[in-house]
């Protein structure tokens, strides 16, 4: 199934001055604009940065990371596999997830790509792997952790400097929240290098989230689906399709930008 996203966006152009900075509910303390309080009172950035993660991970602040192999990936890894065996996948924003050594145990070639050196190393660390480290030809400043055996190569390494140049292309990929991690600014740009990193053949597990918003705020945009409808045409079963639906999305920024914090820590990753 296909999904086709129709954005709004509205320009701040002719607002009242905020003399650049806000208020929060609860606090007397001053916010820049383009900033936020995350859940541990640190500053950080509305559309997270590079620099935004790497503190996170320095801090510990990582409420994402699961301190186990994630159930729904046991569940539906004959989904990435499809009959194939000992294929090679590719785990986007990996941090020290557990799944990479899961799957690698399995005989899987796994790369991952984590802008951390210190979630990077970690998972060396905790999995008791002995590795390789060289720098990445075509990435200024970028390495490569290789284990001994071959079968789990992470790049430290920002994620959109990552190509099928590096590495190849991937048999399967496991996106395990990444893709709720993307600020949504980037997500066009994030969905065509996930394409570009597929290989004929490749099957890719999705697993996002979707709650009720009014309950708990998330990202720093409201994402609601204001119609559904079956597009299946001619066309569509020409290519051998028996369903074929369109999503119309209706995108937009949150007022309360300071709630979002909650679900970016728990984001899955």
């Amino acid at each position: 199934m296909y999904l086709g996203c129709t954005v709004w966006q509205t320009s701040t152009a002719g607002q009242t001055p905020n003399n650049h900075t806000k208020r929060t509910m609860s606090t007397d303390v001053a916010i820049p604009e383009g900033k936020r309080l995350n859940k541990y009172g640190d500053l950080e950035n509305l559309d997270l940065t590079v620099e935004d993660w790497m503190t996170r991970w320095e801090k510990k602040h990582i409420g994402f990371h699961k301190h186990e192999i994630h159930k729904l990936l046991q569940k539906h890894l004959d989904t990435i596999l499809n009959g194939r065996k000992q294929i090679c996948i590719f785990i986007p924003l990996c941090g020290k997830s557990l799944d990479m050594k899961w799957l690698a145990d399995q005989g899987h070639t796994v790369v991952g790509v984590e802008v951390s050196k210190i979630a990077v190393k970690e998972l060396f660390a905790e999995q008791n792997l002995s590795y390789t480290q060289e720098p990445v030809p075509g990435i200024p400043g970028a390495e490569v952790f290789k284990s001994s055996d071959g079968q789990l190569s992470l790049f430290n390494c920002d994620m959109f400097e990552f190509s099928s140049l590096i590495a190849g292309k991937f048999d399967g990929i496991w996106d395990r929240g990444s893709l709720v991690a993307i600020n949504p600014s980037d997500r066009q740009r994030y969905a065509k290098l996930m394409t570009k990193l597929m290989a004929n053949g490749c099957q890719y597990l999705l697993d996002t989230v979707a709650y009720d918003q009014n309950k708990c705020a998330g990202q720093s945009c409201n994402i609601q689906l204001i119609e559904t409808t079956d597009a299946l045409t001619d066309r569509q079963r020409s290519w051998g399709l028996d369903s074929f639906i369109e999503q119309i999305h209706l995108v937009t920024l949150k007022t309360d930008v300071d709630s979002c914090a909650f679900m970016e820590e728990h984001k899955l990753h």
